[in-house]
């Protein structure tokens, strides 16, 4: 593997969340200080609202930041289920509130469709993200990257043209959008978020010579080390 685990590991879930926002809201301050503006790709789940409620209380020029997701789910934003109302109702509060929001969905024909228009969206923030946390189940996928996707190689593809493409897997619930591998490996800052002693051993086997997880191919392909935050 090309890029090493850097292990930051923390005592609760809350110190972890206050540690991540810290490095996010540098990140993001870098890229606001040498171009004007700077780029978040965060994702979904249970795990990153702690982390979403530190950041969205840092000072920073909110209004020159573009949030956008690492996946979303073929659901509308009042759905339960979907990340783009976690970010609004958790992220984009507070100092964050006047971040400026790009989707993954929209209400398309297909999910296809709406990976499409997602994908000519993205395009306009420029070939690379400033910072992108990933997230990871306790099936090894991590974005939309499930490992019974269909459409599994094209989405690890490291020569895939597109940002986002939809992700149809049956242990998803239902198809999903996804930005690519080489999006999410070529961020100048890209992290992964996990919690708990099993998300640690399945990372840790993804981790070994012979891990076939999907989380496993952005830690082959990534250009630097990939930090792990990390809490028990």
């Amino acid at each position: 593997m090309n890029a090493s685990p850097d292990w930051h590991s923390f005592p609760s879930s809350e110190a972890l969340a206050e540690a991540l926002a810290a490095k996010v809201a540098d990140v993001l301050e870098s890229g606001l200080a040498e171009r004007g503006s700077a780029t978040l790709a965060v994702s979904g789940g249970s795990t990153p609202a702690r982390f979403f409620d530190e950041l969205s209380k840092r000072q920073l020029d909110w209004k020159n930041v573009v949030v956008t997701l690492v996946d979303e789910r073929f659901v509308p934003p009042t759905s339960d289920r979907s990340n783009e109302r976690l970010v609004r109702e958790r992220l984009l509060q507070n100092e964050a509130r006047l971040a400026r929001f790009l989707p993954l969905y929209s209400d398309a024909a297909s999910p296809d469709e709406a990976a499409g228009l997602a994908d000519t969206g993205l395009a306009l923030l420029g070939p690379t993200l400033d910072a992108v946390v990933l997230g990871m189940g306790t099936d090894g996928h991590t974005a939309s990257f499930f490992p019974d996707a269909a459409n599994l190689d094209a989405l690890l593809d490291t020569e895939q043209p597109r940002r986002v493409v939809a992700a149809h897997a049956p242990s998803a619930g239902e198809p999903r959008l996804t930005l690519t591998l080489p999006v999410l490996t070529g961020a100048r800052f890209l992290a992964l978020h996990i919690e708990g002693q099993e998300k640690k051993a399945v990372l840790e086997a993804a981790l070994a010579p012979d891990g076939d997880k999907p989380v496993s191919a952005i830690f082959r392909h990534a250009t630097r080390s990939v930090p792990v935050y990390w809490a028990g």
